[in-house]
């Protein structure tokens, strides 16, 4: 429904010339809005709405990706902004939910779940986008423009990290003789542990919290945060680099099968 959505409302916002950046900040505004709703948890009208309004958050936060690629105006700024607006309103989610609930052991653990949760989604946004980029048998050391900035660059090496971590897999693919090849004997095999790295995406997020706050208890959505998000994250990495490793330590290599529909779900645009 949300990429969809965004892509109806593409045309529109071209046509009457709005800005990606002003989507990802109007997403920040409605997003404030789902978090002040999730501040009554305690009334499921309110709860309801803070759903509604953070489908349209994340209708805006990939609209806004869809405008910067079809007006040719992406930037690392915009990037860095879309990922700032992201994790902007998840912070005022969880700050008004511990407000609600009012006690040290609530804060405790919405500190504890949003630490979880920004560590997941840096690694996860790594994973998905380097799994997109190397199906088309691109590898990272072919190059990238570098970004400007302090700020950019900060943002860029936390992004990277996971890219740092996976390099010998890099360097196998750019020295391949038949890296399209390769990049889709990989994506073929890679695409199981990525559908379980999809489970960080913010749209289960959104609705692992409205189901926790329609039942009255926030602390359900931070210990999910915490311990089964948490545990697919590791599975899910681990899975991944056994996969690389495979690729690294063959020397030959079956045809390739076309995989049926690789796809995997793309949060942050």
């Amino acid at each position: 429904m949300i990429h969809p959505l965004g892509r109806r409302l593409l045309p529109h916002a071209v046509a009457y010339r709005i800005s990606a950046n002003m989507v990802s900040i109007t997403g920040l505004l409605i997003g404030t809005a789902a978090a002040l709703c999730y501040a009554r948890f305690d009334a499921w009208p309110f709860a309801v709405l803070g759903l509604v309004l953070s489908v349209a958050w994340l209708v805006a936060d990939g609209l806004d990706g869809m405008i910067a690629r079809a007006t040719g105006t992406a930037s690392p700024l915009g990037r860095a902004l879309d990922g700032v607006c992201d994790h902007g309103v998840f912070i005022l989610i969880y700050v008004a939910m511990a407000l609600a609930v009012g006690t040290a052991q609530g804060w405790a653990l919405a500190v504890v779940a949003g630490a979880a949760h920004a560590m997941q989604s840096n690694l996860y946004e790594g994973e998905r986008a380097r799994y997109h980029r190397r199906a088309k048998g691109i590898a990272r050391l072919d190059g990238t423009a570098a970004a400007t900035g302090p700020i950019v660059r900060a943002y860029d090496w936390l992004a990277g990290t996971p890219e740092r971590l996976a390099m010998a897999f890099e360097r196998r693919l750019a020295s391949s003789a038949d890296r399209k090849g390769l990049g889709a004997r990989y994506a073929a095999r890679a695409v199981a542990p990525m559908r379980l790295l999809a489970l960080q995406t913010a749209n289960v997020r959104v609705l692992a919290i409205f189901l926790a706050c329609l039942l009255a208890e926030p602390r359900l959505f931070w210990w999910f945060e915490i311990g089964p998000l948490t545990l697919a994250a590791v599975i899910g990495l681990a899975w991944h680099r056994r996969v690389e490793r495979h690729f690294i330590h063959s020397t030959h290599f079956a045809p390739a099968d076309a995989p049926s529909g690789l796809f995997v779900k793309e949060q942050g645009q």
